[in-house]
């Protein structure tokens, strides 16, 4: 799959559902309407997608959400796209709040993931609950504990909130050290009508890098995982440190990759909303209509998002959860 600016589609993110257990800030309203269940794909469907991608040139899946483990059948969905890792596809990744992860950890690695990522925006109790509207972090931090003794690789993904967390992000950088996990620090995103006020909370990466660095020595790495974060080495502590910079520095030149929402309906940008329809073409077209809606995906791909914190309006009225990230 190429787009009309010559980059390759290698990689898709597949959200199984918009559904999710935590409520955080920057993501979601506090009170969010969830689609019916008849909406959205169903588990077989999504792994028949699932082949038509790699049998297109799809080498990584993510499976994201609102928050994939909540989904019922999860694990079987899983293993059945688990499958195709060394037949077509090279890896099969997760990202998860962790809530559910001592639950599923095992499973996930029997199933052929050996690597996902875990949002944890803060490791202090109460501040974790009051950026998730309730969360306990305990629970995320037993999870990502199962996940290691699973033999799973852990990336820890935490957006940088000023006024929020801002004043944690050396402590989570000592703590991933000390673990063995990788940091990726992301800017607040205006995707969906949310409560807080995004301007306020808006962190940008590279004076966080700037703060970092008398402490930390960083050199730039060569780590490339199919997505956006520019990666650093960070010798003294072992690991690397990402930053997903959608606001200070635009990463679109290189993009290659496209998003599957829990609908079917699949956006060729995290930032737009151009999109084609592929449930009901899946159902009553099959793979020659999936693949001529794909087609024109592709064709309309935009060259880059257009994210501005300081706008009006978010760049798009959907919600974070329900493109999966």
């Amino acid at each position: 799959m190429i787009d009309s600016f010559g980059r390759r589609i290698t990689y898709v993110r597949i959200s199984v559902t918009d559904r999710c257990d935590l409520r955080c800030r920057y993501c979601m309203a506090e009170r969010m309407q969830f689609l019916p269940k008849r909406d959205i794909l169903t588990l077989e469907e999504v792994a028949r997608l699932s082949d038509i991608f790699i049998g297109r040139g799809v080498r990584r899946i993510r499976l994201t959400g609102g928050e994939p483990l909540v989904r019922r059948g999860i694990a079987d969905l899983v293993r059945w796209v688990g499958t195709r890792v060394g037949d077509g596809l090279e890896e099969l990744t997760l990202t998860t709040n962790g809530t559910r992860l001592e639950r599923f950890a095992g499973e996930l690695f029997e199933a052929g993931v050996r690597r996902i990522n875990v949002s944890l925006d803060s490791r202090r109790p109460e501040r974790f609950g009051h950026i998730t509207r309730g969360g306990d972090v305990r629970q995320v931090l037993r999870g990502i504990d199962a996940a290691l003794e699973a033999g799973l690789a852990v990336k820890i993904n935490m957006v940088a909130l000023a006024g929020l967390n801002e004043d944690e992000i050396e402590e989570m950088l000592l703590w991933c050290g000390s673990k063995g996990l990788d940091l990726t620090l992301i800017e607040t995103m205006p995707l969906g009508e949310v409560e807080e006020d995004r301007t306020s909370h808006y962190l940008p990466l590279d004076a966080v890098k700037r703060r970092l660095e008398p402490r930390f020595a960083m050199t730039p790495s060569l780590r490339r995982t199919g997505g956006p974060a520019r990666y650093f080495e960070v010798p003294a502590l072992g690991i690397r440190l990402g930053l997903i910079t959608p606001l200070t520095n635009n990463f679109c030149a290189g993009c290659n990759r496209i998003r599957v929402a829990a609908t079917g309906t699949v956006y060729g940008c995290l930032g737009h909303d151009q999109k084609v329809e592929l449930r009901d073409a899946l159902r009553e077209g099959g793979e020659a209509a999936v693949n001529a809606l794909l087609d024109e995906l592709l064709a309309g791909k935009p060259r880059r998002h257009d994210f501005r914190i300081a706008a009006a309006a978010p760049a798009v009225a959907r919600h974070m959860s329900v493109t999966g990230g």
